[in-house]
């Protein structure tokens, strides 16, 4: 098997294409299940739930969807490798700011509803990505950005960013898909609309991760 990423028979180009339409429809199939399933979100409501519907709004369309997208500007934005480390680095900012807001409006819904906090295999699995995924922005920033370390050290740290920035994407969709279960769970659903969005919205979040992931591995261009 031929090694190497410029040894595939295709571009990134179609494949970052499908990310962004991908993201598309995540983003609309959320939408779709907190607002006509749940009657939408508020960051102050008397209706409890509504507070809770902002944690799966912040963490898929803001930590998980613009996570990916800042994986992906390598090679989806023709820009120079100045420009393109910015946007990531700004995207990635987006992302973390969303899971940090995302993580405070479930332990809010917690104390309104005088529920327990992190008891769940997917609460622990979440606080450690946003753990990581934020001492990872830090160290990103630190060496390659400003006031950015010598360039020894920075060609010595990029494939362990890069390889430690996948990781935590993986645990991002993991997060994901076990909050998904576990909310299909809580709500007891069988087979109803709403369980047709959750599970469509679900593979389709797998799906973005694989291809967000291949998109890393394939070249520029053919």
């Amino acid at each position: 098997m031929a090694k190497g990423g410029s040894n595939f028979q295709m571009s990134a180009a179609p494949v970052t294409a499908f990310v962004h339409l991908l993201a598309l429809s995540i983003a609309i199939l959320t939408l779709v299940w907190l607002v006509k399933f749940h009657e939408g979100f508020a960051f102050e409501s008397r209706w409890s739930a509504k507070i809770f519907n902002l944690h799966p709004l912040l963490m898929i369309l803001g930590f998980l969807l613009f996570s990916g997208e800042a994986i992906v500007v390598y090679k989806a934005i023709p820009a120079n490798r100045k420009a393109q480390k910015l946007i990531h680095l700004v995207l990635h900012f987006i992302a973390l700011v969303a899971g940090i807001v995302g993580v405070y409006v479930v332990f809010k819904f917690h104390d309104k509803i005088h529920a327990p906090h992190v008891y769940t295999l997917h609460s622990w699995i979440g606080l450690s990505t946003i753990c990581l995924f934020g001492l990872q922005w830090l160290l990103g920033f630190f060496t390659f950005w400003y006031p950015r370390a010598e360039s020894t050290r920075r060609a010595s740290m990029a494939p362990w960013h890069a390889f430690f920035g996948v990781v935590i994407f993986f645990m991002t969709i993991v997060t994901a898909e076990t909050g998904l279960m576990q909310k299909f769970v809580f709500l007891k659903l069988r087979r109803s609309p709403e369980a047709l969005v959750m599970n469509f919205t679900g593979l389709l979040i797998l799906l973005f991760g694989i291809f967000v992931v291949l998109s890393v591995i394939l070249p520029r261009r053919k």
